[in-house]
């Protein structure tokens, strides 16, 4: 993948104002603990997560994906008139049919003959729809397009929780696939994607690569297909250790792949932002790549994993926070259960992000809204 004429431009973001920690989410777990004599502080000190954030019950994903779609339009300043193309990419959604993104395109009053339409690629959903635009903005087949995610953790969380806490078949050993479900959290962001002549911001998307290792799809799997919000019973279960190794050598392939396509070598990437799992998984993942975890921004101790949100609103609020800088040439390091590997670069060059978090003053990313000019 390469691009000559397209623009990383604006983000919109919303979090939720609900957080639970992980030492309360282990006093949730007390019948199991017990059980199995776990010590206390084990999930935060495996995780890194301090805490995750839940929406209010009754929240569903276009609810949020609205609010995240206004936060970016507003903050790139373009006509939603030039908007050709709305994809909402989330693994949750409103229902099974029709696609969440005709409630969030009726909201947000978008024009008629834009493509609206759901994609849903585990974490990778958000990249993959900014690939899909671009190639569109290259095409000139449209102007700007609108990215959303709305990804909400309440029901999987609790649902893993009384689980373990009613199956006394357990062992210490078997109750490691479900340690993932509890790491994820809830957000929703918004991505502005446009052709250069619109673009206020000069934050080039230059190219990227991708790689499929689909023969570990197995190795996190989630039950039936279920949409909607606190109806949902959904249960999930990850063979952590065999997906962190193998999602890390296909991440290594693809970021190989990834400096080829885009000319580059890898001390021509100052900085780096990478998808949201937890400690170990991103010191292992950057350490694989050569890379120094102090070129990379961190959310995953206050967010948990987002999903499809977590590397776009990291990138929001790296840049907002000041640690993306302009002249930064950015690798966007995409990874996905499946396995799945997107990695895109960007030149950055100004700010544009517009959100709304009401935790945001005990946050490390500080403010709640920042407009680049």
């Amino acid at each position: 993948m390469q691009f000559q004429r397209v623009c990383l431009e604006a983000f919109g973001y919303t979090l939720p104002a609900e957080s639970l920690s992980s030492a309360e989410l282990e006093a949730q777990l007390a019948p199991l603990y017990e059980r199995l004599r776990l010590p206390a502080g084990r999930l935060e000190l495996m995780t890194g997560i301090r805490e995750r954030r839940f929406w209010p019950r009754g929240t569903l994903p276009g609810d949020v994906s609205i609010r995240s779609g206004r936060h970016a339009i507003a903050a790139s300043g373009i006509d939603p008139a030039s908007i050709g193309l709305l994809i909402h990419a989330s693994v949750c959604r409103d229902h099974l049919e029709p696609a969440t993104a005709c409630r969030v395109h009726h909201e947000l009053g978008l024009r008629e003959d834009c493509l609206v339409y759901d994609l849903s690629n585990a974490c990778l959903g958000v990249l993959n729809g900014i690939v899909q635009a671009a190639a569109m903005i290259e095409l000139g087949q449209i102007d700007a397009a609108l990215i959303v995610s709305g990804e909400g953790s309440r029901a999987l969380v609790e649902t893993t929780i009384d689980h373990l806490n009613r199956d006394e078949s357990l062992t210490r050993q078997s109750v490691k696939s479900a340690v993932a479900s509890l790491t994820i959290g809830s957000a929703s962001v918004g991505v502005i994607v446009c052709h250069e002549s619109s673009s206020r911001t000069g934050n080039r998307l230059i190219g990227g690569h991708a790689v499929a290792r689909t023969q570990h799809h197995r190795l996190c799997h989630s039950g039936a297909d279920e949409a909607g919000g606190d109806g949902m019973h959904p249960l999930m279960t990850t063979d952590s250790e065999r997906l962190m190794a193998e999602g890390i050598a296909t991440g290594a392939a693809c970021f190989s792949g990834f400096l080829q396509r885009i000319g580059r070598d890898a001390a021509q990437i100052d900085k780096t932002c990478c998808h949201q799992v937890g400690a170990a998984h991103r010191r292992s993942m950057l350490e694989s790549l050569g890379r120094s975890t102090d070129q990379d921004y961190p959310t995953f101790e206050h967010l948990g994993n987002t999903g499809s949100a977590a590397l776009p609103i990291s990138l929001a609020l790296g840049a907002a926070s000041g640690f993306y800088s302009p002249g930064d040439r950015i690798a966007l390091l995409g990874i996905g259960s499946g396995i799945n590997s997107v990695m895109l670069a960007v030149d950055w060059q100004t700010t544009r992000v517009q959100g709304d978090d009401p935790l945001a003053e005990r946050m490390p990313w500080g403010t709640s809204a920042t407009v680049g000019s």
